[in-house]
């Protein structure tokens, strides 16, 4: 005869039998944590602090890596190890707490260096990536048959799936840049792959203006044409294809540069993006949490999510930075502190 539970029939008993006698009056949570053990189920009580903290707990931690001291061992990679076999001469920036590719939980930095005459195979992948130049001007980047000169400070983008390759057509400077990408996410989404061109040289024409290419002299311009009352001007690059006027260069990485002048602090905030900061020109500090990292130009630095900081300039400075704000927004991950929580009834 069927059981009935809640009006459903059911063929065989309500629950299993136990696969051994349980002592009701001398049962207990020990006993019950022990007899699951191979269920491969866990109980979510015992772990409900951890899976559901109070607030943000990222895994990362703020970090500064200093160009002076990187810098040496870039180029003595350049020395030792060629284009073909490195195909990407990257240093990766990993976060000390978190194994590579993280820099942020979210986001991955690394220094590129391609030296002169050199040209860094093409490919393409499902990753996103920008580049910010930091040192030459005789690079250049492919892209999907379009060949586009470096400038130092210039913005590139390189958008997912499209094949690419990087040369420096200079005799004597190498080109050094930020890489930043989406990696540490297909650490969660296992669908990231990369595919090779069959010539080290993807077919391209060049090129003097791009929609992916966003020269330092047109966003220097923008940060100084404020007001000299304000000390510290925040531009965000955005999106230069059509129809796509206002917004951030991708729905997965967006980045911003900053000025401050001399002297100037800006407003602490805290949010629940990461970022990672380089400094294009100046000198100061960036107070993260409890933590002060003073840094120069060249210097790399991460801002883990949900601490709270801001930026002092000891002379006139200008900040890179990419994050993954258009990714946490999309996903509606995005708190700030002040409009989420001061402002409640």
């Amino acid at each position: 005869m069927p059981n009935i539970a809640n009006g459903i029939a059911t063929s065989g008993p309500l629950c299993p039998p136990p696969t051994h006698e349980v002592n009701i009056e001398n049962d207990s949570q020990e006993q019950l944590l022990k007899d699951i053990e191979t269920l491969d189920v866990q109980t979510l009580w015992t772990r409900m602090a951890k899976l559901n903290p109070p607030s943000p707990a990222p895994k990362a931690i703020a970090y500064k890596w200093e160009y002076s001291t990187i810098r040496p061992y870039l180029i003595r990679a350049g020395q030792l190890v060629t284009e073909k076999e490195a195909e990407r001469r990257v240093l990766m920036l990993i976060n000390p707490e978190m194994n590579a590719p993280c820099t942020t939980d979210t986001l991955y930095a690394g220094l590129q260096l391609v030296m002169p005459g050199e040209t860094a195979p093409a490919h393409r992948h499902t990753a996103f990536a920008c580049r910010f130049i930091i040192e030459g001007n005789g690079g250049f980047t492919a892209i999907q048959g379009k060949r586009i000169k470096m400038h130092r400070g210039d913005f590139i983008l390189t958008p997912t799936w499209r094949y690419h390759d990087h040369g420096n057509d200079s005799s004597a400077t190498p080109m050094i840049w930020l890489d930043g990408l989406d990696l540490p996410q297909f650490q969660h989404f296992p669908v990231h792959f990369v595919q090779h061109y069959s010539e080290s040289r993807y077919p391209a024409k060049a090129t003097d203006s791009s929609t992916i290419v966003f020269p330092w002299v047109d966003m220097q311009a923008k940060l100084d044409a404020t007001t000299a009352s304000k000390q510290h001007s925040i531009v965000r690059y955005t999106s230069q294809e059509e129809g796509e006027a206002g917004q951030d260069v991708s729905k997965i990485i967006g980045a911003q540069c900053e000025r401050l002048e001399a002297g100037a602090n800006s407003e602490p905030v805290r949010e629940t993006t990461s970022a990672v900061y380089h400094i294009i020109d100046g000198k100061g500090r960036s107070v993260i949490g409890n933590k002060v990292i003073e840094w120069v130009k060249g210097d790399t630095f991460s801002l883990p999510s949900w601490h709270t900081y801001h930026h002092e300039a000891e002379e006139k400075s200008y900040l890179y930075r990419f994050d993954d704000r258009p990714m946490i927004t999309s996903l509606g991950f995005y708190r700030n502190e002040t409009e989420d929580f001061m402002n409640e009834v």
